[in-house]
């Protein structure tokens, strides 16, 4: 069974916490110790972005470690070598988040299959159309056995929900509001109110929430609303200043989220 499906099945009443953070930032060779110090602490999913010069769903944090990212060297040939070394050791499902343009250049049936032999289990790519993923990509990540994960926001029709909740499998990324990635100190009652539409929808597939969770405030309403949290630029920036100690930046996450 796919390792994403495997952990929402055993979920039961528990909330899952997910990290994202920029391969190859702020260190080249850092990404298998900060998905091995993640596992270590519990988070229950890792995203792992693939830098991209031009990240437009991005706030100024991600930008800014994808630009690190791609000046320390690394591509995405790369970064599966990294996964592949590791994948024994990692138990926890791994999803790479990342722009259309460099999954193109590098082939969509090479893609998904270095995702199987690196052992990864799920792929977001923001600028996929859905009509793309249906008529070209779906079939080549089933063949594979890779989630191909889609995003909702708030002004997705019901229409589109509910097929994007028919035609996918693994978990819909909910994300918070339509602007870009980044901290927010609390959701407002028109975000609360969408996350509340949502969950009355009843869908089939497991929801995870994210953009601009970084305090106990929007994790709980994410927690409360969803399977889950999904916090990037929180983490990211943390990372940076911890110059990729990824066990201190978890220690300040975590004191960050208590609070």
């Amino acid at each position: 069974m796919n390792k994403i499906n495997q952990l929402f099945a055993q979920l039961n009443d528990k909330k899952l916490l997910s990290l994202y953070f920029c391969a190859g930032c702020p260190t080249l060779e850092g990404t298998a110790d900060v998905i091995l110090a993640m596992q270590r602490r519990g988070i229950g999913m890792v995203e792992v972005g693939i830098p991209f010069s031009d990240p437009l769903a991005d706030g100024p944090v991600i930008q800014g470690a994808a630009t690190r990212a791609l000046r320390n060297g690394m591509t995405l040939r790369r970064l599966f070598a990294q996964l592949e070394a590791v994948k024994d050791q990692v138990s926890i499902p791994l999803v790479l988040m990342g722009y259309l343009n460099p999954i193109l250049h590098y082939g969509i049936d090479q893609f998904f299959r270095s995702c199987a032999e690196a052992g990864v289990s799920g792929a977001i790519i923001p600028d996929l159309p859905f009509d793309d993923y249906l008529n070209q990509v779906k079939p080549v990540a089933d063949s594979y056995g890779v989630r191909v994960i889609m995003l909702i926001t708030p002004e997705t029709s019901e229409e589109r929900i509910r097929l994007i909740d028919e035609k996918t499998d693994g978990f819909i990324y909910m994300v918070s509001s339509a602007a870009i990635t980044g901290v927010q100190k609390s959701y407002d009652e028109q975000k609360l109110a969408y996350f509340r539409r949502i969950d009355g929808m009843l869908l089939h597939n497991p929801r995870m929430i994210g953009f601009g969770i970084g305090n106990a405030q929007t994790l709980k309403a994410a927690q409360d609303h969803a399977a889950g949290a999904i916090i990037g630029s929180k983490f990211v920036t943390l990372l940076n200043e911890s110059e990729g100690n990824a066990e201190e930046a978890l220690d300040r996450l975590f004191d960050a989220l208590s609070r």
